[in-house]
């Protein structure tokens, strides 16, 4: 209860009621002047709209589309670098032609030494193909990530 009193006695001091003020600008001359003070029902209502004017204004501009970056040296900056990034991953497509040159390189090799295995080797032949291409087609992915993104 006594904590009730106190809060109360505080918001009606803080209550909106004109102070008197004298200023004394020279010795001669004296000013007499009325100041109200803003109440904090007041206060909270000028930041209320304070805070509406400012996401309407918000709202207002993010309407128009904006560049992602300030300036056209930095977006162009951004593009070369992606296609960089995709160059310098489609590097493994490389290895990846190689491995199935390699493979079928083998294969001839097998089959041009025991004839009789052809169906068998030609079967391990297309696995390592199925291997080989599927890392392919993962660094390809990687490097479309790297421009598109």
């Amino acid at each position: 209860m006594a904590s009730t009193r106190v809060l109360a006695s505080r918001l009606a001091s803080q209550m909106a009621r004109p102070v008197a003020r004298i200023q004394v600008a020279n010795a001669s001359k004296r000013t007499f002047t009325v100041a109200t003070k803003a109440s904090p029902m007041q206060a909270l209502k000028r930041q209320q709209m304070t805070s509406i004017v400012n996401a309407t204004t918000r709202n207002a501009f993010n309407l128009q589309s904006r560049r992602a970056y300030s300036s056209e040296i930095a977006q162009a900056m951004v593009e070369v670098s992606k296609n960089l990034g995709m160059g310098m991953a489609a590097i493994g497509l490389t290895g990846a032609g190689i491995g199935i040159g390699l493979v079928f390189a083998a294969l001839l090799n097998g089959v041009a030494r025991n004839p009789a295995l052809r169906g068998q080797l030609f079967s391990y032949a297309i696995l390592g193909f199925a291997f080989v291409e599927a890392i392919g087609l993962f660094d390809l992915m990687v490097a479309l990530m790297a421009k598109f993104t």
